[in-house]
């Protein structure tokens, strides 16, 4: 079943982690299609003002709103600023994740305070966010939830070990929660193996990024590079579009996955 530009008009999205990268290009991408957007933030505020003025600029309203999603009081704020500011809330972007880069041969390179870390965002904060949103969602004729999750927690290949486990997670609570919330709401999961972003910025140089991106484009299958914008695409399908599809996680990999060995 499709969806027309009348339905989608109008419609509540919550994006977290809305100031950067993946995000950003759900957040305008929801805006591009008539979706007023609540863009949620930690720490990036300079980007979500961006993401904010390009959604405007889409001519949708659009309001940024601070705060961890490991806190679950701020969750359940992120949620009523929304409410306060749109009325409802038909669209959970779980998108929010962190990661510790270490090398996965190194079991002495990650510690407790590392995986509590990114449990807590990755895997609690996105249960959080969808708890405090559910009554508001449960009133929404189109309510679906998005989990931005990653092929590392199908792999197991990724930043590091914590991360992997993290996204194994979520993916498995994607299929509790798309059990447990039907009828009245669809929950799937997109899950990307390396997207272009600037996720890696910090941890390699420039000229050893740029080698990285060429050869994980010269062993996929497609023979590219995944960018924000495909994960986007996807998520808004999912979210709009997709309204006979629940308890999917649907790899966005460029075919990565096909491969017997890991290419990297």
């Amino acid at each position: 079943m499709s969806t027309s530009a009348a339905d989608v008009d109008g419609l509540v999205a919550i994006v977290t982690g809305a100031g950067t990268g993946i995000g950003a290009a759900c957040a305008t991408a929801f805006a591009a299609r008539g979706c007023r957007i609540a863009v949620s933030y930690q720490s990036s505020g300079a980007g979500a003002g961006q993401t904010v003025a390009q959604c405007q600029a889409l001519g949708v309203e659009a309001v940024s709103i601070q705060g961890s999603v490991a806190d679950d009081d701020q969750c359940r704020r992120i949620v009523e600023e929304t409410m306060d500011a749109f009325g409802r809330v038909d669209l959970l972007v779980n998108n929010a994740g962190v990661t510790r880069f270490a090398d996965q041969k190194d079991l002495e390179a990650l510690d407790n305070a590392d995986f509590d870390q990114i449990m807590s965002v990755n895997v609690t904060g996105s249960y959080q966010m969808t708890r405090a949103a559910v009554p508001y969602l449960k009133k929404s004729d189109r309510a679906a939830v998005v989990n931005v999750s990653s092929h590392s927690g199908m792999s197991g290949i990724g930043s590091s070990m914590a991360y992997a486990a993290s996204k194994g997670a979520l993916n498995t609570m994607t299929l509790s929660l798309a059990r447990n919330l039907a009828p009245s709401i669809r929950v799937n999961a997109v899950c990307p193996g390396f997207v272009d972003t600037k996720w890696l910025s910090g941890k390699l140089s420039e000229e050893a990024l740029s080698a990285f991106k060429k050869k994980v484009a010269a062993a996929s299958p497609l023979q590219t590079i995944v960018t924000p914008a495909d994960v986007a695409e996807a998520v808004c399908w999912l979210g709009l579009q997709a309204l006979s599809i629940t308890g999917q996680l649907l790899v966005i990999d460029g075919g990565t996955h096909l491969i017997t060995a890991n290419p990297l």
